[in-house]
Formats: C-alpha cells, structure tokens, sequence
C-alpha cells in the first residue's frame, strides 16, 4: 500500500501564474478586466472561436446560452442522462423540459441512432455532452439540427483539446451553436472556478456577454478605470456570472500548458490501456471509428460486476484502502429524486445508460502523476481484482 493518498484528480498551477495572480491582487484589480480580456482572446486562438465569452462556471455558460438562443418555457431541450446534472439543470433554469436520449454503450455519448425519434415540434436545441473528453458524432448531429432547424449547445466540459475530424471542440461552427467548456479544479485546464462559451454567432456571443454582468451594455466592465465610461444601459436583466482577473490570470497560465498537460494525460491512459487490455473484471473505454482526438480529462473503465464478488462502490472502497483515489462519472441522473419526482423518469428507461451507471469508476488521472503513481494504480487495480473475482 502507498504510504500516502493519490486522489482521482489534482491541480497543477505554476510559479509563473501565481506570480501573475498575485500582480493581479497587488494592482487592485481583481474582477473583470484587462486579463479576462487577454484570456478569452487566447482561448479563442486556441480553439478556434470567433468570440469566447468567459463566465463564473460552465453551469452559467450553459445557463446563459439557453437565454442567449431564446429557449423559454414550452421548449424542450434534448440531451444524455450520462452527465452531471448541471446540464439538465441550466435547461430547467431556462424554463425548458429536459428530454433524455440513451448512450451508446461503447463510447458513452448520446446514442445518434435514437436522437431524431426524440424530436418534436417543441424540441429547440440538441446538447451532446463529450463524455470524458471523446467527441460525439458531430456531423451527424448538425445533420439533424439542420434538418429540424434546431440549436446546437455542446457541452464540452470534459473536451478542451479534443477534436473532431481535424476540427478542435469548440471552433466555429455557425449561427445558434456554441460551445461550453468547464475550469473546474478536477479539469484539464483551471482557473478555480470558471468557465468559457465559444460561438461564431455574433448575437449570441452579446446577449451572452451582456446576461453574465447584470444585463449591462457591453463594456461597463470598464466603468471604473481611468478612461471608462461611467454611463451604461441595462438591456434586459442579467445575472451576475462574469470572470474575475484573479481567476484569468491562473487560465492563462494553464492555457499555454494545454498541450503538454494533455500529452501527459494520453500517455498515462495508454500505460493503463496497455496493462489492462486483458484484465479479468475490468470492461476498457471503446474508441468510434471516426476521426477525432480524445483529450482525455477522465479515464473510466467498467467494473464487471458479473464476474465479481463486489459491486463497483466495493471495487472503490477497495482502491481507498491501497490510498488509491477513485472517482464516480456518473450516476445516471434520470434515477434522482428531484428528476423522477418531476419528469416521471424511472429505471428501466435509459437501459444503456442504468448499466454503465452501475459499473463505471474514474481512475487517477492528472499531469502531475509520476510514473510511480501510476504503477502504483495499476498494480492496485490488479490486487483488487484478483482479490474479487
């Protein structure tokens, strides 16, 4: 056993960006402001955005391009319950109905085979979710959103680096689509807390920068610097979900080491892919035959319960008592209360979705973890299992 906890996740912030942090707390200015400005500028070279608008969470994000593209009571919004729940919960905020497409049971997205029956004349926009950082079939959604003139919203809080047939998650892709990506500790980049929405949609992108800040004209961030304007108008009522410089000025850091975070992160995925091809009791993430690149934010195997004697939940107590953190990417969110209180949904309904539900574990993933730390996995992996089944 370790003599010390690995967690599942663990953030990596350099000397250079707490520096920059700390510059930020010394000029006195700590909200919105110059370095907010510089970080979507660079995070919309980075993907490929015409606009990036940063925001509190990608929770907010998705909140605010639900209003952005009009979605309002009546309307229903299509998406997996695989995910957490804050993208079902930003659609109820917006006055929507969630309406919930089984996985695919293979690579854990939305299954396309079954997303044009859910559609109907109250359907206004598709949210595939990248689950754990592998990008859902992209063209044959936009197929269906073109042909019922429907929005696109992808959920890309696992995805920042990922693309999909040479297209980087997050690249323009046209009116009424857009892009939400997540700066959660556990994330492949952060910033804290925080978020980002990335659309080539110029009337999305304002209603979306103007809702994040109190529904103010667009650059009262300014107001009270040496040149602001002091006068702004409120176009309609907004929330308060704006980006601090404080918070910039980590991501910014952490934007430059995108690509060598994700190398390390794929380099740890193939070690474990590699030891664990032919483990007894553990099911591998599959890989669809498209083109695309995985960013990785989660590794997440299937414990065979069948051929064990333990459930997956025993599989994780068993890790924590090796001091290997484990993680759970999720439970299916139609067996919460609140959602079969509310919109009738039972077990039974997403099959695909209640298996892998029941089976699936996070794995330590992050940049910083040695190659001792992963053999340290591996091995503890092996010892459960061999204990089990």
């Amino acid at each position: 056993m370790r003599d010390s906890f690995l967690p599942f996740a663990r953030p990596e912030v350099d000397e250079e960006s707490i520096e920059d942090l700390c510059q930020s707390i010394r000029s006195g200015w700590l909200t919105t402001g110059p370095k907010t400005q510089a970080f979507e500028e660079d995070f919309s070279k980075t993907v490929g955005a015409t606009y990036s608008i940063s925001v509190s969470s990608a929770t907010a994000g998705l909140h605010l391009a639900f209003l952005g593209l009009g979605i309002e009571p009546g309307d229903e919004v299509i998406t997996t319950p695989m995910t957490f729940v804050a993208t079902v919960n930003a659609a109820i905020w917006a006055g929507a109905t969630p309406v919930l497409v089984d996985i695919d049971p293979k690579t854990l997205n939305i299954d396309v085979e079954q997303l044009e029956g859910a559609i109907t004349d109250r359907t206004k926009a598709i949210v595939p979710v990248h689950f754990a950082g592998l990008p859902c079939d992209m063209d044959r959604i936009e197929a269906m959103a073109e042909k019922h003139g429907l929005a696109i919203v992808e959920d890309a809080a696992h995805a920042l680096g990922a693309s999909y047939r040479g297209r980087p998650i997050g690249a323009d892709r046209g009116p009424r689509r857009c892009s939400v990506f997540s700066f959660h500790p556990t994330k492949n980049i952060t910033t804290g807390e925080g978020g980002m929405v990335c659309t080539s949609d110029e009337d999305l992108a304002e209603r979306i920068s103007v809702l994040r800040q109190h529904g103010m004209s667009k650059g009262a961030w300014n107001r009270y610097a040496a040149k602001g304007n002091p006068h702004y108008d409120v176009l309609f009522p907004g929330f308060k979900a704006n980006m601090m410089d404080i918070q910039a000025a980590i991501g910014r850091g952490q934007l430059k080491k995108l690509d060598s975070f994700n190398s390390r992160r794929k380099t740890i995925v193939d070690r474990y892919r590699e030891a664990f091809k032919d483990q007894p009791g553990l099911t591998l993430p599959g890989t669809p035959a498209y083109d695309h690149v995985h960013s990785w934010h989660i590794f997440t195997p299937l414990v065979d319960v069948d051929k064990l004697d333990i459930d997956r939940d025993g599989f994780m107590g068993a890790m924590r008592e090796l001091n290997l953190g484990t993680a759970l990417h999720y439970q299916a969110l139609h067996l919460f209360s609140y959602y079969q209180e509310t919109y009738r949904w039972r077990k039974g309904d997403f099959p695909n979705a209640e298996m892998v539900s029941d089976r699936i574990v996070s794995l330590p993933l992050f940049p910083a973890m040695t190659d001792f730390d992963v053999e340290d996995v591996i091995n503890g992996v092996r010892s459960v299992m061999e204990s089990h089944l």
